[in-house]
């Protein structure tokens, strides 16, 4: 049976994203394994896959750690586990680890390698000059792989124009998959929701937006926060859930700006259903995402979406059920469709797409797998 090595930077991403997939390969009869880093400590992981390989790759593209010793451990691991497929995730980890394997493109057993894109670093938002260099290295990678999958429009665009991959060994999905079940409108009580509510001291009038996001820069939280202060409404309520290294940053923002009561940094939670259903809307005003997995999962609950109008979020947000698209980098744009939520609220709830649900997606995978083994 087929061996299928799964890569991805960090053990998160296999974590949040992956494990349905190394389940489902597994009851196929495949060998499915995993390499990230901190791996070998992530509980759910380990019983996922059936062997997990720790690998010391950094979130810096340029990091010298991600060279040297690492290719050399990332080529003897794929060697010796005979894998049939290597199917690479997240920018640093693909890139790295298609460079580490270049040179067994000619080899009488060499895996075919598979490339997600989970959103190109170039980008219509992007630097031209940032943009160059990205472009410039994702054609040189692409050299070294067999399939590529992108998971919005323009980055498939992207790929043929610049001859990242030829159209026959490209595929565009929409992201890579949801559970209905546990992002349905069902899912939650109306009593947990108000509970909710209670916990985060709201008024009685209170009217709560979520932002589900890590704090990382490209997410733009100040931008949330600029708008909650532009609506001039006290009774209006942010919810951050996620960590990251701007956190104490926004929580400073929050207090300058004067609604440090109307804030709540929640962090990680497993209960994203629940934040997003004891929600008036949900806010992402990102500079760019791939397929924003949040965005999905609010329309799937029937929650609209107030994103920022940039690839990955307008290829989601396409009628007016499923929320309003503002100017990147907006805050009062941002402020204006809170308040137009709060004031003239959408009888219609937005409704998913059937394609976003794993089946679809993990039926998508057995076929290009199956075309390269």
């Amino acid at each position: 049976m087929p061996k299928l090595l799964i890569v991805t930077t960090v053990a998160s991403t296999l974590r949040a994203f992956l494990l349905p997939y190394a389940r489902h390969f597994k009851k196929m009869g495949w060998t499915v394994d995993a390499m990230s880093s901190g791996v070998s400590d992530c509980e759910e992981c380990r019983e996922a896959f059936d062997n997990c390989h720790e690998m010391p790759f950094s979130r810096s593209p340029l990091s010298s750690q991600n060279f040297g010793s690492v290719n050399a451990k990332i080529r003897k691991t794929v060697e010796s586990g005979e894998y049939d497929i290597v199917h690479v995730h997240t920018p640093v980890a693909s890139f790295v680890t298609r460079f580490a394997l270049r040179k067994l493109r000619k080899a009488p057993k060499c895996p075919a390698i598979v490339y997600t894109a989970h959103g190109f670093h170039f980008h219509s938002e992007g630097n031209f000059f940032k943009n160059a260099a990205f472009a410039a290295l994702e054609r040189l990678a692409g050299d070294w792989t067999d399939h590529t999958i992108t998971i919005n429009e323009e980055d498939y665009e992207a790929a043929i124009t610049l001859k990242i991959a030829p159209r026959e060994r490209l595929s565009l999905l929409p992201g890579i998959g949801l559970d209905f079940t546990r992002y349905s409108p069902s899912s939650v009580e109306v009593a947990e929701a108000k509970e909710f509510h209670e916990e985060l001291k709201l008024e009685k009038d209170g009217e709560l937006f979520l932002m589900a996001a890590e704090f990382i820069p490209r997410k733009r939280h100040k931008d949330a926060l600029h708008a909650l202060a532009g609506t001039g409404r006290k009774n209006f309520h942010l919810a951050f859930a996620g960590m990251g290294p701007l956190e104490e940053a926004m929580r400073q923002l929050a207090s300058k700006l004067g609604v440090e009561p109307q804030v709540h940094f929640l962090g990680e939670r497993p209960d994203v259903p629940l934040l997003m259903l004891s929600s008036r809307a949900t806010i992402l005003p990102s500079l760019h995402e791939g397929l924003s997995r949040s965005v999905m999962e609010s329309i799937c609950l029937g929650i609209p979406v107030l994103g920022s109008d940039v690839r990955g979020i307008r290829e989601l947000v396409t009628t007016p059920s499923r929320g309003a698209l503002f100017p990147v980098g907006n805050p009062a744009a941002l402020a204006a469709a809170m308040i137009l939520a709060v004031e003239e609220p959408n009888p219609t709830k937005p409704t998913p797409d059937p394609l976003w649900k794993i089946k679809h997606l993990l039926a998508q995978h057995e076929k290009i797998y199956g075309k390269l083994l």
